[in-house]
């Protein structure tokens, strides 16, 4: 798991360039090269599967670009330590799992009509918007203090939780931190992993019902990662906040599934 949450070496940030600079510009590399492929053996035409594929990847991958500050407020970021489950995973498990489907399509892609994989298209769309809507529904709460409007509601529904740290000179320290409650976030405690999930279904929808487990794998890697990850998150905040984090679980019951788990 790593020793430091934030290491560098002469100046240089470790966990910046994994995550950000080597992982993630080549998930954005990896499926272009895919697409180029698929146009190789097509006679210069890119196929539906391929592109929507593509698309919705691209568009989910900008949103990290455009959005930078919100993944700086992550869970990898905030609270994982820079060590071989992160480095690794991002320098090698990222590049070669999360698009996996993109190179299953470059050479197995199946004829579809436009209809279908303008469909499909828009279900991933649709989920990359929820996503990112949710994401930025909680840092717009948290950059203003509470002292915003979602969804029609100025201030938002929250809970003022207190937590207890320790200084360096080794004095405690009460500080205060605002659990929203409104919005995307009182239908589950981890709404924002739903539209995540389902996006990456989407944009491996495109390989239809192909008997390979390969274009799929991603979605139930991704699944099981989210679970974990929420069980962790949820076992955090309930050491941090005590009492006032089982008063947010009980106006928000579920962890992610809203009316499920």
């Amino acid at each position: 798991w790593g020793m430091e949450l934030y290491p560098r070496i002469l100046g240089w940030d470790i966990k910046m360039f994994t995550n950000c600079r080597a992982g993630l510009m080549f998930w954005v590399l990896g499926p272009l090269c895919f697409a180029h492929k698929n146009m190789q053996l097509h006679n210069g035409d890119l196929q539906y599967g391929m592109a929507v594929n593509v698309a919705l990847q691209l568009i989910y991958l900008s949103k990290f670009y455009y959005w930078e500050m919100g993944y700086m407020c992550s869970m990898d970021i905030q609270h994982d330590r820079a060590g071989y489950y992160l480095c690794w995973g991002c320098l090698v498990w990222v590049p070669s799992i999360y698009c996996s489907h993109s190179l299953y399509l470059a050479t197995h892609a199946p004829d579809m009509s436009l209809l279908t994989a303008s469909l499909i298209f828009f279900g991933g769309l649709t989920c990359i918007w929820i996503n990112y809507e949710t994401d930025h529904q909680r840092y717009v709460f948290r950059q203003t203090k509470g002292q915003c409007t979602i969804l029609g509601r100025s201030p938002p529904k929250h809970i003022v939780a207190q937590y207890t740290t320790t200084t360096s000179s080794g004095k405690e320290q009460i500080k205060t931190s605002l659990l929203l409650l409104d919005g995307f976030w009182k239908a589950s405690r981890h709404f924002h992993y739903v539209p995540e999930i389902l996006a990456s279904f989407f944009w491996s929808l495109p390989a239809l019902n192909s008997s390979y487990i390969c274009p799929y794998f991603y979605v139930i890697y991704l699944t099981v990662l989210l679970t974990d990850r929420a069980f962790r998150d949820d076992d955090r905040c309930r050491k941090k906040y005590t009492k006032y984090w089982d008063d947010y679980c009980q106006e928000v019951p579920y962890m992610i599934v809203p009316g499920v788990f």
